[in-house]
């Protein structure tokens, strides 16, 4: 699947079996191909993660890495059990690093303790965005049978988070050092 961001069209062939060409200013349908079929969408969960997690946490709250994000498969940047980071370092962990066990620390953390809580404030946050053919089953993009997007939400989805400043600092970040890594 691929989400493209635009200003302006130009000439568009993509291999992906779906996609959607934006005007980011307009929200003008430049491109599509098969933009609203359901696609599991891996790593591009982190977007809605970080936009939900920026919008209800603190950037300098403190989090205690929990055990259980010791575990979480996938990418990774290798969080140790008891180890103190901030929601921010832990954002940059989350969407430069694509570290799964970062969203898992997240949605602990902006979910009081309760990762699943934090997941169904992802599905409550995607129907007040009116992103229809949307739904999340983990902060982090491992496949699930009801963890799906289309093109045409995570564009949609995308333009809302580049509103947001800090999300757009973060995945301009070229390089970054966080907790020694």
């Amino acid at each position: 699947m691929a989400v493209m961001l635009m200003s302006s069209a130009a000439a568009v062939e993509v291999s992906a079996e779906s996609a959607i060409l934006l005007d980011a200013e307009s929200g003008a349908v430049l491109y599509e191909k098969a933009a609203d079929r359901r696609r599991l969408i891996a790593s591009t969960t982190k977007i809605m993660t970080a936009l939900l997690v920026l919008e209800t946490c603190d950037p300098e709250d403190v989090v205690e890495i929990p055990k259980e994000c010791e575990y979480v498969e996938g990418s990774s940047m290798y969080l140790r059990a008891g180890e103190c980071l901030t929601v921010r370092e832990l954002l940059y962990g989350l969407l430069l690093l694509s570290g799964n066990d970062a969203g898992l620390a997240l949605a602990i953390h902006a979910g009081g303790g309760d990762p699943a809580r934090f997941v169904a404030e992802m599905n409550r946050f995607v129907e007040k965005l009116g992103l229809r053919d949307t739904h999340f089953e983990n902060p982090h993009g491992l496949d699930g049978e009801a963890h799906y997007a289309s093109a045409r939400d995570l564009a949609r989805l995308t333009i809302r988070a580049m509103e947001n400043e800090e999300f757009r600092e973060i995945v301009s970040t070229k390089e970054i050092r966080i907790a020694g890594r």
